[in-house]
């Protein structure tokens, strides 16, 4: 893995929000709505410190313990960037990474945000959240059914010391152009359903969707947080679709 020179990653980054900028028109949104999220999991720390010297102020990790050490790194060169927790989180490591995460994207299920909530009002702090729904059906996603997150809404949104800001989902891996956007639509939909429900209007702003190859489909669709990996650190050792 070569990391990238300063000017080819802020090449990589200026490419990125150019095309936030594209759908954002299209969609005849304001791109300053939508928050650029580098997604640096799997990329050894000073590849996001790097990102993040360049500008790039949200970063996205997938696993719990690695957001903790890289955010260690950083903060011990005086580096703050906004911590993203994109991936799947266990409730036996929430208590790990109370405090680190700007935004936890991943919360699919009640017993998940009540752990969340009891660690966090032991700490007097307040998590930050988005709740991962699978519109889409499929096996291997996690995530609250369409119906199971309208069920346990009022639940979730009872909960101390969590502000829950909105939906996060991950569409299939797109075949042809296109595909993705009927689960960004839907999830748009379900967004504007749960506002109805009694969502905070003060918090209830965010949706999280959108990867390197469908990330103007979901800004079209109202995204409001696109996480991006490979189109700005390139390509990892293993194969990922973000």
């Amino acid at each position: 893995m070569n990391m990238y020179s300063k000017e080819q990653m802020l090449e990589n980054i200026n490419k990125v929000r150019e095309s936030i900028a594209d759908a954002a028109k299209e969609a005849g949104r304001d791109p300053s709505e939508i928050t650029l999220i580098g997604v640096s999991k799997f990329f050894p720390a000073e590849y996001a410190a790097q990102a993040f010297s360049l500008g790039l102020t949200d970063l996205g990790e997938n696993r719990a313990e690695e957001m903790h050490a890289k955010k260690e790194t950083l903060d011990a060169q005086g580096l703050t960037p906004n911590w993203h927790l994109i991936g799947t989180l266990q409730s036996r490591k929430v208590r790990t990474i109370v405090g680190d995460p700007y935004l936890i994207h991943s919360v699919d299920t009640l017993s998940l945000a009540q752990e969340i909530s009891k660690r966090y009002t032991a700490k007097e702090l307040t998590a930050r959240i988005l709740l991962e729904v699978n519109v889409s059906g499929e096996e291997s996603k996690h995530g609250f059914t369409s119906d199971g997150v309208k069920e346990q809404f009022e639940n979730i949104l009872s909960l101390p010391s969590l502000e829950v800001c909105g939906l996060m989902t991950m569409a299939p891996i797109q075949q042809k152009e296109g595909e993705a956007r009927a689960v960004f639509e839907k999830t748009k939909v379900l967004f504007e359903q749960l506002k109805d429900l009694g969502a905070d209007s003060s918090n209830w702003k965010y949706l999280s969707m959108g990867m390197s190859q469908d990330y103007r489909d979901a800004i079209i669709c109202g995204a409001t947080h696109v996480r991006i990996g490979t189109a700005i650190f390139g390509k990892r050792d293993y194969p990922d679709p973000v």
